[in-house]
């Protein structure tokens, strides 16, 4: 009789949570789609990979003349070594990490400025929003391409310059999109209720108005991902960034230096670009994955 009413209960208790796990599960259900699926099924590929394989490199990818130059494809060295002495497979592992950091420091300072402001100057309005969009319409017409290879002599010195100056001028856009929406909720009725209730601005903000853009956020931080990536990219290939450090770019920028086609060693070149096309595809295929179960849950599409 004892043992009975002892299990009794914890039967009864462990069904409602198994209950409450399941339609937890249930409830990310929608979410799930082809797109977003392939997408993510690369994007965690090359994030584990890039920080769980740094750990067991044998010596320091960077480094030069570690290895005989230009071998070929071993069991020793997976994808050969560079016209530098450098193992090709690991100075990859790592320039996808570096990239991938890159990319996601520029993604967090982006949406959280952008956020910001955004739904600071659609929900107050008025002379605030207008002086705020002076300031975002101001750096939208900056071209950054230009400003990054004046300042060149700066991004080379340290890699926290470049990714500030992204931040700086790559934020704009998304503050526009997001004032947009915010101005489309601040006359909704239940924000007048919080409104009339008592509810303070910042409180309307974080509790009405963002659960509503953090749909976009999310995909807008990862299109900032693939834009800073590819920005970094582009610089490192013409020279213009700290190609010491490995990234996508710059293994890259030392293979076309090196003339790795015209030498045999094809592997140095092709394997960046393969990687950052998988890379760059994942991103995008998240990105519009998320983009499509969000309309799919709102009923547009």
């Amino acid at each position: 009789m004892t043992t009975e009413t002892q299990t009794t209960p914890v039967a009864a208790d462990t069904a409602p949570k198994r209950k409450r796990r399941d339609e937890g599960w249930s409830s990310l259900l929608w979410l799930l789609n082809r797109r977003l699926g392939i997408g993510l099924v690369i994007l965690l590929i090359f994030v584990a990979g890039s920080l769980v394989l740094p750990f067991f490199s044998p010596s320091d990818p960077s480094q030069q003349a570690t290895y005989m130059k230009n071998l070929h494809m071993t069991t020793k060295h997976w994808l050969g070594t560079t016209a530098l002495g450098q193992d090709t497979f690991w100075y990859l592992i790592f320039a996808v990490r570096n990239s991938l950091l890159l990319g996601i420091a520029v993604g967090i300072g982006i949406t959280i400025i952008s956020t910001a402001v955004g739904l600071s100057a659609g929900y107050i309005g008025g002379a605030f929003e207008r002086i705020v969009m002076l300031f975002v319409d101001t750096f939208i017409t900056i071209p950054l391409l230009p400003i990054l290879i004046i300042l060149g002599t700066l991004i080379r010195a340290n890699y926290a310059y470049l990714v500030s100056i992204i931040i700086i001028f790559g934020w704009a856009w998304n503050a526009r999109t997001i004032r947009s929406m915010a101005l489309t909720l601040r006359e909704r009725e239940f924000i007048n209720m919080a409104r009339f209730s008592g509810a303070g601005t910042f409180q309307i903000l974080t509790r009405e108005i963002f659960p509503y853009v953090s749909a976009y956020m999310l995909v807008g931080f990862i299109n900032t991902v693939l834009f800073a990536i590819n920005t970094e990219a582009t610089l490192a290939v013409i020279g213009l960034s700290k190609v010491e450090i490995p990234t996508l770019g710059s293994i890259i920028f030392w293979a076309l230096n090196y003339n790795a086609l015209f030498t045999g060693n094809v592997v140095w070149l092709v394997a960046p670009i393969v990687a950052t096309v998988l890379l760059f595809l994942g991103l995008f295929l998240t990105s519009t994955g998320f983009n499509e179960a969000f309309a799919s849950r709102r009923g547009v599409a």
